[in-house]
């Protein structure tokens, strides 16, 4: 017989060392860096006029200049986004339980929700600002409408994957609809509701910048309009980065938050390091 009741606990395999940690979280930071740095001499080695291409300290310098009616614009598309998101946030889960609740509902529910959701947003923009006035309105309509179906779905799919054995000890427990819900299908689809929240908070960038497009006198998708317009590439390049940095910072905003508050749900290895 071989010793092994003597033997412990087998040892696991050691994790990533801190520099390997530290290296992995830079990396996404010097890609980032390298492609600014090729995109900036290939533009001066090839002689690219501003127009066509700007360099990324030209963009840098002429949106750095404006700062102030850069922020302007900066703060009111991130009012227009999260303005959208919440709303749709705060819609999409009571629906998403009423679809799941009832075939009838779902059935009727989801043939609007397809319709609304395959109608291209850049064609229902102008209706929106006929029937809501050239105002904040139809933005923040436009930034919910490309939110909400993804979130429903999201949840929706959570809800229902929850395992046959888990809704039959429910049953068994005599538990009430509202305590299934609560105690069972709502933390199981945790991790469904955050994977639409991070797309949802993406998408809803786009939203924003679609209605600024459409009728806005202020925004960064504004800004870009009215910089191209009159060939000022560079600011347009300047608003679009911070577009980037926007869409970037959010979803990071909903990782943070679901790690805080859900740790347990987070599926990727990479975010419990």
């Amino acid at each position: 017989m071989r010793p092994d009741d003597d033997r412990g606990e087998p040892e696991l395999p050691p994790g990533p060392s801190a520099a390997k940690r530290a290296l992995r979280a830079a990396m996404p930071w010097l890609a980032v860096l390298g492609l600014f740095v090729l995109w900036e001499v290939a533009v001066r080695a090839f002689r690219i006029p501003d127009y066509l291409l700007p360099a990324p300290l030209e963009i840098w310098s002429q949106t750095y200049a404006l700062k102030a009616m850069v922020g302007m614009h900066t703060l009111a598309t991130l009012e227009t986004i999260l303005y959208g998101f919440v709303m749709a946030a705060a819609i999409s889960l009571p629906l998403a339980v009423l679809v799941t609740a009832s075939p009838a509902i779902a059935s009727a529910v989801y043939p609007l929700l397809v319709i609304v959701h395959s109608i291209p947003k850049v064609a229902l923009a102008p209706v929106l600002v006929v029937a809501l006035g050239a105002n904040e309105l139809p933005r923040i309509a436009i930034t919910f409408l490309v939110c909400f179906f993804p979130l429903v779905i999201s949840i929706a799919a959570g809800l229902l994957a929850v395992p046959a054995e888990y809704i039959e000890m429910c049953r068994a427990c005599r538990a009430s609809r509202l305590r299934e819900l609560w105690r069972v299908r709502l933390p199981y689809a945790v991790p469904f509701i955050f994977s639409g929240l991070k797309v949802a908070i993406t998408l809803a960038v786009v939203g924003a910048v679609v209605g600024e497009f459409v009728a806005s006198e202020k925004g960064l998708g504004y800004l870009i309009q009215s910089s191209t317009a009159f060939f000022k590439t560079p600011l347009a390049f300047g608003a679009i980065v911070i577009l980037a940095i926007i869409g970037i910072a959010l979803f990071q905003a909903v990782v943070a938050i679901e790690r805080a508050f859900f740790p347990w749900a987070v599926s990727d290895d990479r975010f419990r390091e």
